[in-house]
């Protein structure tokens, strides 16, 4: 049934011929796992078989089933003419004339305006990234990976040599993290081939771990930020209760699988210590071989090659993989606080079906900007929210057009240590008398 007053027939999947005119409430009906449609710029998709063979993997663009994904499809596209082609054999209509061009609760004015700041910004030649930028940082990072390698070979494997190499490797890896994730979101480059390749190096070959993982993983955040049941980031396997609903929501049903009133505790044995070296690191191995990712299995395990030739001859492999293992426990606190001091604080809820801008704002803060703290995160925990804005680098140029800084570093630590206390509270609350 087609909306405006015409009755019409869907096309086939695939066929890329416009039959249909829909409202919105036609559209949303389409949001199961098996019947999947969503909206760019007014025209109607249906992307229920597209889904699983969608590079940013099939959930990221699920999240949109039933939406209007005009803003996300902009944002994590930098050729909008060369993915447009993927779109057309997708095609089976369009929204009546009548129907807005927004769905649910979304602001018109405000997704006008955020049009026109784009449209500024890359007028401005704000996008356009400094290879040779990366390039030096990437060299910063090899270095500091021989350096380390060559101090405990000449000068030998002392308790002193040793902890310099591992708070060298660790700064490394460190920095290895934050480079690769410009190169995941394609924003180094203008061919995204080469973004592709040097990613999987980086994120491969440095870091023993998977770009499709990170890939699949990162761009649900980015398009779903701090929303729960969408947002990887914020599932945290009620191991922690985030936010304000969900810690309710616990209580009310009496759920107690971990003490959530003293989260703010054991958050520094459970959280900080443990992501990287223990959760990341079997997820990402479960990953890459339940999907027979071989390409990226095989980018990993030049890492493990590579590091277990040069230290094993030094350490033995116990104490190369104590090393390791000593190395990514130090690299996961690193990690932990400077993602999450951008995120927890800030509103964490389920779908409102806000609009871009809005949606990110709510869900992401900036940390005061300072040469230490661009340098602790090259990816700018400091310009955090033009980061989720437009999802490219963005020179520091723009900062008097968009949202200023933040608090302090120190201070975006000690509120994620306050949220989840907040949000600990109010768990007990409800869990004792509601």
């Amino acid at each position: 049934m087609g909306g405006g007053g015409q009755q019409t027939e869907p096309a086939e999947p695939g066929s890329g011929k416009a039959s249909g005119v829909y409202t919105w409430e036609e559209v949303q009906k389409h949001c199961s796992r098996k019947d999947q449609w969503l909206v760019v710029n007014r025209k109607v998709y249906n992307i229920t078989q597209w889904a699983k063979r969608h590079p940013g993997g099939s959930r990221i663009i699920s999240h949109y089933a039933g939406e209007d994904a005009t803003e996300a499809f902009s944002a994590f596209h930098p050729d909008l003419k060369f993915v447009q082609k993927f779109l057309k054999p997708l095609l089976v209509g369009e929204l009546a004339v009548t129907e807005p061009s927004q769905d649910g609760g979304k602001n018109a004015a405000i997704i006008k305006d955020f049009e026109s700041l784009r449209a500024q910004v890359e007028k401005e030649g704000l996008f356009k990234a400094k290879p040779l930028f990366f390039c030096l940082h990437l060299g910063h990072i090899l270095l500091l990976e021989a350096l380390a390698w060559l101090m405990v070979t000449y000068w030998g494997t002392s308790w002193t040599m040793t902890l310099l190499c591992a708070l060298m490797l660790t700064i490394s890896q460190s920095q290895a993290g934050w480079l690769q994730h410009d190169f995941g979101h394609l924003s180094v480059f203008k061919k995204s081939r080469w973004n592709h390749l040097v990613h999987k190096f980086v994120i491969g070959h440095l870091k023993g771990a998977s770009a499709n993982w990170w890939n699949h993983r990162h761009f649900q955040h980015h398009a779903k930020p701090n929303i729960m049941k969408k947002d990887p980031d914020v599932n945290m396997l009620a191991v922690f209760v985030l936010g304000k609903t969900q810690p309710v929501e616990y209580g009310i049903k009496k759920i107690k699988h971990m003490p959530y009133n003293h989260q703010h505790k054991y958050f520094f044995l459970v959280g900080p210590p443990l992501l990287i070296p223990i959760y990341f690191h079997m997820q990402i191995m479960n990953t890459m071989i339940t999907r027979r990712d071989w390409v990226d299995l095989a980018w990993s395990l030049s890492y493990y090659f590579r590091y277990f030739y040069c230290y094993s001859p030094l350490y033995g492999f116990l104490g190369s993989f104590a090393l390791m293992m000593f190395v990514r426990f130090l690299e996961s606190h690193w990690f932990v606080w400077v993602t999450q001091m951008n995120h927890i604080p800030m509103e964490i809820e389920y779908e409102k079906n806000q609009d871009w801008l809005t949606m990110q704002l709510q869900a992401t803060c900036n940390i005061e900007q300072s040469l230490f703290n661009d340098w602790f995160n090259i990816t700018n925990e400091d310009s955090s929210v033009i980061y989720c804005l437009f999802l490219q680098s963005v020179s520091h140029d723009a900062a008097p057009q968009l949202p200023p800084g933040g608090p302090s570093l120190w201070r975006g630590m000690a509120d994620v240590v306050s949220s989840l206390k907040t949000s600990g509270e109010l768990w007990l609350d409800a869990y004792l008398h509601k």
